[in-house]
């Protein structure tokens, strides 16, 4: 579950940097990041079928059960404790979502793509490098999806969320820089905050000039006192 509004960060127990803002390259991180886009898709599916998940998807804490690669997308969703529910149903809801993203949340769009498989290049729809067709305007429908802002933080900090997670989930053609930028700055917006124009360049100018993951944290925690809230 991701972090509410306000609540204090907390660091990861296994690259000790903040939670999330280790993905892709913390196993641990990275878990976290899928979890915000699995629990969303299990509360929706929950909705769509009328029934609880068979077993949940697996939280950071459980990576040897799953795999440094985080939760895999449908798994022990075939009834399980007897609700029922296969594996076809999830498929024909996530088909579903997917052909109407600007009516679902950009979690539960993101969610029904990686139920699914690209016919170009055989990895999750929207999930494969770069250049691939399929993925390629799978990626671009993304953007479609509903974003909502939660009570109590500056305009656009959903969207800064939701192309952050975006971003970590696929770095496929993104730059080491950005890349390092947004990871670093996923947890702050997650707890609220929101980096001014002028901030989100200096920060920017400063990744493109070489310095460390090291140096570019410090200066993250530095400048994220002064985010809007």
């Amino acid at each position: 579950m991701r972090p509410a509004v306000g609540e204090p960060l907390r660091r990861c127990t296994a690259c000790g940097g903040w939670e999330y803002g280790g993905a892709p390259s913390c196993a641990r991180c990275a878990a976290l990041v899928d979890d915000i886009v699995e629990d969303a898709w299990r509360e929706f599916l929950t909705r769509m079928l009328g029934t609880r998940p068979g077993v949940q998807g697996a939280g950071a804490g459980e990576l040897d059960a799953r795999g440094a690669g985080g939760h895999v997308p449908g798994a022990g969703s075939t009834g399980a404790a007897g609700d029922g529910r296969t594996a076809g149903d999830e498929r024909a809801v996530a088909e579903m979502v997917a052909e109407e993203p600007d009516r679902h949340d950009w979690r539960v769009f993101d969610a029904a793509l990686d139920r699914l498989t690209c016919d170009d290049c055989g990895d999750r729809l929207g999930r494969g490098l770069a250049g691939c067709p399929g993925c390629d305007l799978a990626h671009g429908f993304r953007y479609a999806a509903i974003e909502t802002d939660r009570s109590g933080v500056p305009p656009g900090n959903e969207h800064a969320i939701r192309v952050n997670v975006s971003v970590v989930r696929r770095p496929h053609g993104i730059s080491a820089p950005e890349l390092l930028g947004r990871s670093l700055f996923l947890p702050f917006l997650l707890a609220g905050a929101l980096p001014t124009t002028r901030q989100a360049q200096r920060m920017s100018a400063l990744l493109k000039s070489g310095v460390t993951r090291e140096e570019v944290a410090a200066l993250v925690d530095a400048v994220s006192a002064e985010f809007s809230r």
